[in-house]
């Protein structure tokens, strides 16, 4: 029997990904300032693209950190 099971989006449909949204992309990274692959995450390959180019964006415009030291 294969069974399909419908994910729902970690993502609400109003959510823009964007570099300035820094509390969105936060969930979407490790502590160490790794960005979470889409199996773990369960967002589209489309959204998985543009959370990981927004990412990159925040981190050269200083929004988010590269590397989180304790």
């Amino acid at each position: 029997m294969n069974f399909s099971r419908q994910r729902t989006s970690p993502i609400n449909a109003g959510e823009i990904i964007n570099y300035k949204n820094v509390d969105l992309l936060r969930r979407f990274i490790t502590e160490q300032g790794k960005i979470l692959p889409r199996r773990l995450t369960g967002v589209t390959a489309k959204q998985q693209r543009q959370l990981a180019k927004a990412v990159k964006q925040a981190r050269i415009l200083g929004f988010l950190q590269f590397l989180y030291k304790e």
